[in-house]
């Protein structure tokens, strides 16, 4: 992939947590305009701090940007607030469907809907344009949201990121407890939205088998550090990949991370 068409690019990044312990380290990625690029890795391989680092949300961790560099159209954007990285056009789908329980779905969308310039009549438009890419949530835009199953509750999620207008969306775990149906219409749905909004999407997966069913490029995380990338048909047809993310052994035999005994990484990821 080229630097020239990025919209989002990490340069060597490293993350230190209370000035001593280093989360990810020479940690580099590019997300074209226009993409739908994942970032694969087991719990813990850092790559909710990876996104933390882009969207500015280190620091009510202690944590800072070290080294590297987060570049977005172009700009170094690392160590800012998250205020001003909204602001520029990045929004996040946080993990496990972060939405206000005791507010009405519509309730929720509103008060993510930016208020400063924006008119009553400006949020209801927004929120039924909502509404329209999420039927369900119409069927539902009276309920309270802590009464949502947990596919509505990640279409919210969507929704109120949306009401942002970003550029680039940040999905941490879409399918994190999801039954497979759903998140087959979800992953839908982001394609489409793809399509519809000309979104550029950063989609953070434990499941590759779903990730790359959709992905145009993706990436590996493994103890902070990128070892892996390629295309879907690459990573697919990587062996490592296929034995520790993909869950297939010999044979056809199908296999968990979890399972195998003895994990010994390949020396030879580039191979």
């Amino acid at each position: 992939m080229s630097a020239r068409g990025a919209l989002l690019r990490l340069e060597q990044l490293e993350v230190v947590y209370q000035k001593v312990v280093t989360a990810i380290q020479g940690v580099s990625l590019e997300v074209a305009e226009g993409q739908i690029v994942a970032l694969l890795g087991s719990n813990g391989a850092g790559k909710t701090t990876t996104l933390r680092a882009i969207t500015g949300f280190l620091g009510v961790d202690d944590a800072r940007v070290t080294d590297g560099r987060v570049w977005f159209e172009g700009r170094s954007i690392e160590n800012q607030p998250p205020q001003l990285v909204a602001h520029q056009g990045i929004a996040i789908v946080p993990e496990r469907q972060k939405v206000f329980e005791t507010l009405t779905v519509t309730e929720n969308l509103e008060a993510t809907v930016p208020g400063a310039g924006t008119t009553r009549a400006e949020q209801r438009r927004r929120v039924e344009r909502v509404f329209e890419h999420f039927p369900r949530l119409h069927a539902a835009r009276r309920r309270l949201a802590g009464y949502l199953s947990g596919g509505e509750r990640q279409m919210l999620a969507i929704g109120a990121a949306l009401l942002c207008t970003p550029r680039l969306l940040l999905v941490d775990e879409l399918s994190q407890g999801l039954a497979p149906r759903i998140v087959e219409n979800l992953l839908e749905r982001l394609v489409e939205l793809r399509k519809e909004l000309g979104l550029t999407v950063l989609l953070v997966e434990q499941s590759a088998h779903v990730a790359l069913q959709v992905a145009d490029h993706g990436y590996i995380l493994e103890n902070g550090r990128v070892v892996l990338d390629g295309t879907p048909q690459r990573l697919r047809e990587h062996k490592d990949v296929q034995e520790f993310y993909l869950g297939q052994a010999g044979g056809g035999e199908r296999r968990s991370y979890r399972d195998v005994k003895q994990y010994r990484r390949s020396r030879r990821w580039y191979g």
